[in-house]
C-alpha cells in the first residue's frame, strides 16, 4: 500500500507514525504455509509501540518457520479520514500489507476505553465487526491483555481471547489455525476450526458459550459442546529465563511515550494490594535470573544507543539483590555518559537510601511513589501496608540524594474512604514538601489522583463504586485544601471518564451493542480527554435499555454471578471473597512470602514454595503489619479463618 500511503502523509499530524523502519522492525516474509500474524494496539503508534507485551510476541512469533507478525496501530482521526475517502484500509507498519492479508489480527488490551478503538480498526481493516458475520476469509479477530479478564462487554466482536502469558500459547494457536489455512479453509470450516481453539489452554471463544439472564441479572455462561471446557484457565510462563524477549527492542524514529531500554526483571506479586488487578492476575511471582537482566541490559544499550533503562515489573524494588543490579547497570557508561536507571514501580517501603544512592548517579528525573491512599486506615483497608514513616524515609531519601520533583499517586473513592482519608492526601503532600526544603528551596511535589475502578479477580469486584458526583465532590475537597500549599500540584482523572470505566471493567455481554452504537456515533480516542463524550455513552446505554448506574454503582453479592465467573484467575474465589471482608474489617494481610499460605490458589501446580525467606522481612521495609506482629503469626490473628491456611508448597 505505501505508493497509495505515501502522498497522503503530508496531509496528517506526525506523519512519522506511520513508516516504520525503526531499528528493530522486521519485513518477515509471507506465505501461504506461514499463519500471518497483525499484532495490534488500539491507540496511537507514541502510546503503543513501547508496549512490551506486543514486541515480546513480535520477535517470538516471527522466529517460528510457520508464522510471521508484524505491527499495526490506530491512526489519528486525520489520517482514517483519508484512508476512508480513498477506500485504503488497516495496513502493517512493517510492510504496509492491508489487513485483509493476515490470517489474524491480534489486540492487546490495557484500557476499556480503547473498546471503540477495537472495532474501527477492524472496520478499517475491512472485516465486519461482529464475530457472527464474518466468513472463511477474513482474519480472525483476537484480544489478549488485563482487560480480557472480563472480555464479555466485548464478546461478539472477538472470534478468540487469549488468557495470561501469551509466550507459549501463540504457538499452539499458530498450529490449529495453518492446519486450517492449509487445508484451503473450506466452506463452513470457521466455526470447527473455533471449536478446535476452544480446547487450547488458555484460550476463550465466547461463540462456544450460551449466556443466560434472571431478569436483570446474569444467570451462567456456559458451553454449548460437552468437549469446550467450562472454565477456561489462564496460562502462566514458569519461568521468565526461556524467554529473554525481546532480544530487539523497537527503537522508533520519532517520540514516543517511555523512549528507553525496557526490561522485565520480574513479573507476579504477593503484595496483595486488595485494589489491583494486575498484581492478582499475574501471580505467582516468577523472577528473572539477575544475571540474564544485566544480559540483557548491556546488549540492549549497545544495540539500541539508549542512555537510559527501566526495570520493569510490578515491584521493582522487590527484586532479589535489586541495589547490586542498579549499581552495575548505573556504573557501566554508554558513549562515555552514565545509564541513568528508572524504576517505574516503587513501593516506599522497600525504597532505601542505598537504591536511593545507586539510581542518582544517572540522569534524575522525577520520582513517582504510590502511596494509594491518605491514611493508616485507608491503606490497611486496600492492604498497602505502607506507614508514613515508610512514606517519609523515602522521600527524604530522594531529596538527599538530588532529586527536587516527587510524584505521589493516590486512588479516591476506594471502599470505606470517608473525607478525613481525603483530607490525609494533603498532609502527606505538604510534609513531604517540607522534607524537600531540608535539601532544596524549592521542592515540589505533585499529586495525582485517580477515580477507584473496581477491577474483576480482585477483592474489591463486589464494590460498587462512587458516582460522578461523589468523586467530584472528594477532588474539589483535595484541591480546596492544596490550594495554599506552596509546592503542592493536583492532579486528577475525570470522574466521568471513570464512570465508563467502570461499566466496561464488569459488565455483561449486553453492553456491547452500546460499545458498537457509541463507535458507530463517532466515539473514538475516548481514552483522550479531548474526544471523551460521557453524553455518547449515557445515550448508547438508553438507547438498548441499560442501566450505567446499575453496573457502576451498585454492590454485588456473594452468590451473585459474575460475568467472568467462566474464567479463571488461577485464584479461589472463595479466596478472594474472604479478602474482601477483611478488607471491610480494617485488616490487612503482610505479603505471603513472609508469612504462611494464604492459600489463593495461584501457585498451585508450580511447585512453589510459599514461605521462601528468612523468619525476617528484608531490611529497609516494614511490611506493614508483618513487623508489627512477626512473620510467625498465626493466619487467624490476621483476619484469615485458620482452615484457610496452609503452611508450604501446595
Amino acid at each position: 500500500m505505501w505508493p497509495q500511503l505515501e502522498p497522503l502523509l503530508a496531509k496528517v499530524a506526525k506523519p512519522a507514525r506511520y513508516i516504520g523502519l525503526e531499528d528493530g522492525s522486521q519485513r518477515p516474509e509471507h506465505a501461504n504455509d506461514r499463519v500471518a500474524w497483525l499484532l495490534a494496539y488500539p491507540d496511537t503508534y507514541e502510546i503503543g509501540l513501547p508496549n512490551q507485551g506486543l514486541q515480546i510476541l513480535y520477535e517470538i512469533l516471527n522466529e517460528r518457520p510457520d508464522a510471521v507478525a508484524e505491527r499495526a496501530y490506530a491512526p489519528w482521526t486525520d489520517l482514517e479520514a483519508l484512508l476512508r475517502e480513498q477506500g485504503l484500509p488497516l495496513f502493517s507498519l512493517d510492510t504496509h500489507r492491508p489487513a485483509t492479508d493476515f490470517d489474524i489480527i491480534g489486540f492487546n488490551l490495557s484500557a476499556e476505553l480503547t473498546y471503540t478503538n477495537l472495532l474501527n480498526m477492524v472496520d478499517l481493516a475491512g472485516t465486519p465487526v461482529r464475530s457472527a458475520d464474518r466468513l472463511e476469509h477474513h482474519p480472525l479477530i483476537a484480544a489478549g491483555g488485563h482487560c480480557t479478564y472480563n472480555p464479555e462487554p466485548i464478546a461478539d466482536f472477538l472470534d478468540f481471547v487469549v488468557l495470561g502469558d501469551g509466550e507459549e500459547i501463540v504457538a499452539e494457536i499458530t498450529e490449529v489455525v495453518v492446519k486450517w489455512k492449509i487445508s484451503g479453509r473450506p466452506a463452513g470450516s470457521r466455526a470447527a476450526m473455533l471449536r478446535e481453539l476452544s480446547h487450547v489452554s488458555g484460550v476463550y471463544v465466547p461463540s462456544m458459550y450460551d449466556v443466560t439472564y434472571d431478569g436483570s441479572a446474569l444467570a451462567g455462561i456456559t458451553p454449548r459442546f460437552a468437549d469446550v471446557p467450562e472454565i477456561v484457565e489462564k496460562r502462566t510462563v514458569a519461568d521468565l529465563a526461556d524467554f529473554p524477549y525481546p532480544k530487539n527492542q523497537l527503537v522508533p524514529l520519532t517520540e514516543v511515550v517511555h523512549d528507553r531500554l525496557n526490561v522485565e526483571v520480574f513479573r507476579g506479586c504477593t503484595r496483595g494490594c486488595r485494589f489491583c488487578q494486575a498484581g492478582m492476575i499475574t501471580r505467582p511471582v516468577r523472577e528473572r535470573p539477575a544475571e540474564q537482566v544485566r544480559t540483557m541490559v548491556e546488549e540492549g544499550l549497545r544495540r539500541t544507543g539508549y542512555d537510559e533503562v527501566a526495570l520493569t515489573s510490578l515491584s521493582t524494588a522487590d527484586f532479589s539483590g535489586i541495589e547490586d543490579l542498579v549499581r552495575d547497570i548505573a556504573d557501566s557508561t554508554s558513549n562515555n555518559s552514565p545509564v541513568s536507571v528508572s524504576l517505574p514501580s516503587l513501593r516506599v517501603d522497600a525504597f532505601g537510601v542505598g537504591i536511593a544512592t545507586q539510581l542518582q548517579k544517572g540522569r534524575r528525573t522525577g520520582l513517582t511513589f504510590a502511596p494509594e491512599a491518605g491514611t493508616w486506615r485507608m491503606r490497611q483497608v486496600i492492604n498497602k501496608l505502607i506507614r508514613e514513616e515508610d512514606l517519609y524515609s523515602a522521600v527524604e531519601a530522594a531529596y538527599a540524594n538530588g532529586w527536587r520533583r516527587v510524584k505521589l499517586y493516590f486512588l479516591t473513592g476506594l471502599p470505606t474512604e470517608t473525607d478525613e482519608d481525603t483530607l490525609g492526601i494533603a498532609e502527606l503532600a505538604r510534609n513531604c514538601v517540607e522534607l524537600g526544603k531540608k535539601y532544596t528551596k524549592s521542592p515540589s511535589v505533585t499529586v495525582s489522583v485517580g477515580g477507584f475502578v473496581p477491577k474483576p479477580f480482585t477483592p474489591f469486584q463486589w464494590f460498587g463504586q462512587n458516582t460522578v458526583e461523589e468523586l467530584r465532590r472528594k477532588i474539589n475537597l483535595l484541591r480546596d485544601a492544596t490550594r495554599k500549599s506552596h509546592g503542592v500540584q493536583v492532579k486528577w482523572h475525570d470522574p466521568k471518564a471513570t464512570m465508563v470505566e467502570g461499566i466496561m471493567s464488569r459488565g455483561d455481554r449486553r453492553v456491547g451493542a452500546a460499545i458498537e452504537t457509541v463507535w458507530r456515533n463517532g466515539g473514538t480516542f475516548q481514552e483522550w480527554s479531548e474526544c471523551f463524550d460521557l453524553d455518547l455513552w449515557l445515550a448508547a446505554m438508553e438507547e438498548h435499555g441499560l442501566d450505567p448506574d446499575w453496573y457502576a454503582y451498585r454492590h454485588r453479592t456473594e452468590t451473585e454471578v459474575l460475568p467472568w465467573d467462566h474464567l479463571s484467575a488461577g485464584l479461589h474465589k472463595d479466596f478472594l471473597w474472604q479478602d474482601w471482608r477483611d478488607a471491610l474489617a480494617e485488616v490487612g494481610l503482610p505479603d505471603c512470602r513472609w508469612t504462611p499460605c494464604y492459600d489463593c490458589g495461584a501457585c498451585t501446580g508450580y511447585s512453589i514454595e510459599h514461605i521462601v525467606a528468612s523468619a525476617t522481612p528484608p531490611a529497609g521495609g516494614s511490611q506493614g503489619t508483618g513487623q508489627d506482629l512477626g512473620s510467625s503469626v498465626p493466619v487467624s490473628l490476621l483476619g484469615r479463618k485458620p482452615e484457610s491456611a496452609s503452611v508450604g508448597a501446595e
